[in-house]
């Protein structure tokens, strides 16, 4: 006779299947498919922005499609933390870092990793953030806020469109320093690029108090930290680095450093003008400015009816 030995049961179906549900699957980008999917998103973006301006609904919700199909929003964002990884040699707030310390010193009392307590921190709003943990973040020197469209960090990062921010009412409000980093080339349109620059002016604060009489403080501060990927400076038919130092200018900007390495120009730009959005009185409309069948498309507009 033939014994069948009894199943041990270690516990109902439903804690069984709970404990061997199968993990996601994580997400892992090469170098290479992370710089195709950001180049191919922000043509995406930018086709779906001309068929949604021309009325054409249908090819701009097949291509609205298209770009959730590989991800959306989300991948796109995978792929530029990707980017922007030490081991790739990204997070380009080291480039400012570098420069604030080559011009802030200890009897300033704002040298980054230096901050005395009795002093105010600079105030820094980062807009595209995608990591809490960057060089700004750690350096001691900025009291840091962080927004982004599609927040990757509920806890740190706030999800917020800039363009939709409340404008500040006191310079508690305020930042010293405002952040740029690879989020005008996101933009789909040459005008939404130039609001996006002219609405940072409410944003910046008067020097404190405390730091009105520090030179390093009124050399550097209020400023704005602009990077753009090279080509959109180096090798594009409607913007050089003059048609861009005259659109700045027009809104009260100096630049006072700039690195251009072969994928990213860095600027950091002084304002002296008003905390205002001014009356323009000249605008930048597209205009060619490098001939060129192989140059890029990119450009930026100010139109002084816009606001």
């Amino acid at each position: 006779m033939t014994v069948r030995k009894k199943k041990k049961h270690s516990g109902p179906k439903s804690a069984l299947l709970s404990h061997h549900k199968p993990s996601p699957k994580l997400i892992t980008l090469s170098a290479k498919a992370s710089r195709t999917l950001i180049r191919s998103h922000h043509q995406l973006r930018k086709r779906h922005a001309q068929a949604t301006a021309d009325g054409d609904t249908v090819a701009a919700d097949a291509l609205l499609a298209q770009i959730e199909a590989q991800g959306g929003l989300r991948l796109y964002q995978l792929a530029s933390i990707k980017g922007q990884s030490n081991e790739r040699g990204g997070d380009s707030s080291k480039v400012l870092m570098e420069w604030l310390q080559e011009v802030l010193t200890p009897s300033d009392g704002i040298k980054p990793g230096r901050q005395p307590l009795e002093r105010p921190l600079l105030r820094m709003l980062e807009v595209g953030a995608l990591s809490a943990t960057n060089a700004c973040s750690c350096s001691r020197l900025f009291d840091v806020t962080r927004i982004d469209l599609n927040s990757q960090d509920d806890q740190r990062i706030l999800q917020q469109d800039f363009m939709q921010r409340t404008l500040p009412c006191s310079d508690d409000e305020r930042f010293d320093v405002i952040s740029l980093s690879l989020v005008l080339n996101f933009l789909p349109d040459n005008a939404s690029r130039g609001d996006m620059l002219r609405r940072t002016l409410p944003f910046l604060r008067l020097p404190p108090e405390s730091l009105r009489t520090t030179r390093s403080y009124a050399e550097n501060f209020p400023s704005l930290f602009l990077v753009l990927p090279a080509p959109c400076i180096t090798n594009s038919r409607y913007l050089d680095e003059n048609r861009l130092k005259a659109i700045m200018g027009s809104l009260g900007y100096s630049m006072i450093r700039r690195k251009i390495s072969s994928k990213l120009v860095y600027y950091l730009w002084i304002h002296n003008g008003p905390r205002k959005q001014p009356s323009l009185k000249h605008s930048y409309k597209k205009v060619e400015v490098n001939p060129g069948k192989k140059r890029n498309n990119f450009t930026i507009t100010l139109e002084e009816d816009r606001t």
